[in-house]
């Protein structure tokens, strides 16, 4: 991503981006946890206050150790694709037992088994609103303080190729009407050639983390981890 200043009306900043307190440290938009060494560069980061960027972490680990364990099929560190779920799942001895609790066997129509795991959903939802509401602010400068009207979260695995490709495209691809902001970085990259902006979608980290944000009238932020958890938050 290249890295732009936000020339958007400054009103729209100088707060936590949310919780609209006060700006005491920097939340990065993504999370770390779902990034691997080495960072990019320019990765995005939000002003945000001390007790909503630490009230974040524990859920942020879960939820990315979660995805590499559904991936890797196992809670065994010796077996995870990425070092920083596996040195996590080390270090901390009741987030694996925790984790290890939500898989399951299933019986499967042909008689066989197959694995399935049980996220909590309460965690997984605290962290995609928390990435959509930084998106939000970074790329449209349109804080969303108010909890959104819409939260949806899936592998895209699940999704059957009409809603995959739904959300693949830009939700108002082919209209004219929707521009972004004067000054947001939004609307910058509308005018340059941002290699990691493709089709609406911004690839922070290919494989690991991709997202598009857009306002027109609503404001949709879209996301996937991994190339695994799609998900969708709408402010109305």
């Amino acid at each position: 991503m290249e890295k732009l200043s936000n020339f958007g009306d400054r009103r729209q900043t100088g707060f936590c981006v949310h919780c609209g307190g006060p700006t005491e440290t920097k939340d990065h938009a993504p999370s770390k946890v779902f990034l691997d060494k080495p960072y990019p560069a320019d990765l995005p980061t939000l002003p945000c206050c001390k007790e909503c960027n630490e009230g974040f972490s524990a859920d942020e680990e879960y939820l990315g150790v979660f995805i590499d364990c559904v991936l890797s099929g196992s809670t065994d560190p010796a077996k995870l694709h990425r070092e920083k779920t596996r040195k996590a799942l080390i270090n901390n001895s009741n987030l694996r037992a925790r984790i290890e609790r939500s898989k399951k066997e299933a019986d499967t129509l042909g008689g066989g088994k197959i694995i399935v795991w049980q996220p909590e959903e309460a965690r997984v939802r605290n962290v995609i609103v928390k990435l959509a509401r930084c998106h939000a602010a970074f790329e449209l400068n349109e804080p969303q303080l108010d909890e959104p009207a819409h939260v949806m979260f899936i592998p895209l695995t699940l999704m059957n190729n009409e809603q995959r490709q739904q959300f693949e495209d830009h939700p108002f691809s082919g209209s004219l009407q929707v521009w972004p902001e004067v000054g947001s970085r939004a609307m910058q990259r509308v005018m340059i050639a941002d290699e990691a902006y493709n089709e609406g979608w911004l690839i922070v980290q290919e494989g690991r983390y991709r997202y598009m944000a857009v306002g027109d009238g609503n404001v949709v932020v879209r996301g996937v981890c991994s190339e695994y958890l799609g998900f969708e938050v709408i402010w109305e």
